[in-house]
């Protein structure tokens, strides 16, 4: 790549992801944020200040019995030494609220290798009273991001671990091809970019049981079904199972200091507990990032 790549955590994520904000889909956090599907590190210190849009949040595969469109703002600082802070603050669409969650974090870059790199961080997810993302049922994520350029497709492993009301583990496995046009679009700074992906996850689904009891006073509403004392369901949440496989395509128009994305995402989950009534979904995302550096 010609130009700085700045690593943006929302799963997220988003999300994402991604979620994980998004997280969408984070690269290396939760889901349901959208963000840069590129993680060349450079040497520099640098400010990334970014706007996204979500049509739905998801998080490790997964999402809430509403569709929750969204906006989200996130500000990255990099240090040369590979150390990074960064905040983020979503807001769910059709809603009174001005701020449903706000994510605070920091990790550390590295790239021994021309071909590998990788992350490790520490997010703190903070949500207003109404909690309504399946995402609130956790606060804390330790993440831990590793990717190899075989040069054909490069792969990409992040385990992540989730502690708060619940706990979970889980482990995102990613395929991915980046390619961008040789010929310049406007002029010759300027060039598009593509990264398609496969990713599939694997892990533990206790957040969904903890969202589940934490509005049981919504089931009717929103289909969920009650779980814990009293309840139907022998699901064991606790053990590891695949949960998810997705296939997303980003487009984006790049310069020396921003990105402009719009990237396109099938989602199909497998194993749902039941808890909520998670089917085959697609997601679109659209995101602009600027870089100071």
């Amino acid at each position: 790549m010609k130009y700085l790549r700045i690593l943006i955590l929302i799963a997220v994520c988003s999300p994402a992801t991604a979620a994980g904000l998004l997280r969408r889909d984070f690269d290396f956090s939760h889901a349901s944020y959208t963000v840069k599907d590129t993680d060349t590190i450079i040497r520099k210190q640098s400010l990334s200040v970014g706007i996204n849009y979500g049509s739905d949040a998801m998080f490790f595969g997964r999402v809430g019995p509403i569709t929750y469109p969204y906006f989200s703002s996130d500000v990255v600082y990099n240090f040369k030494s590979g150390f990074f802070v960064y905040g983020s603050a979503l807001r769910l669409l059709g809603y009174n609220t001005s701020v449903d969650e706000v994510d605070v974090g920091g990790g550390y870059l590295y790239h021994p290798t021309r071909q590998f790199s990788g992350a490790i961080s520490y997010n703190r997810f903070i949500f207003n009273k109404e909690e309504r993302i399946i995402e609130s049922a956790t606060s804390n994520d330790v993440n831990w991001k590793n990717s190899f350029d075989w040069g054909a497709v490069k792969s990409t492993a992040t385990v992540d671990y989730l502690f708060g009301k619940s706990s979970d583990f889980f482990l995102t496995v990613t395929h991915s091809k980046y390619f961008e046009t040789k010929g310049n679009i406007f002029d010759d700074k300027d060039y598009l970019s593509f990264n398609p992906a496969f990713s599939f996850i694997i892990g533990t689904q206790n957040f969904v049981e903890r969202y589940s009891l934490d509005h049981q006073d919504r089931a009717n509403a929103d289909n969920i079904y009650r779980l814990g004392p009293g309840s139907s369901s022998d699901f064991n949440n606790g053990r590891l199972n695949m949960l998810n496989y997705s296939f997303k395509v980003p487009i984006a128009y790049n310069r020396p200091h921003y990105t402009l994305e719009l990237s396109y995402k099938y989602s199909i989950p497998v194993n749902v507990e039941g808890a909520l009534e998670n089917k085959h979904e697609s997601f679109i995302s659209a995101s602009f990032f600027y870089v100071f550096y």
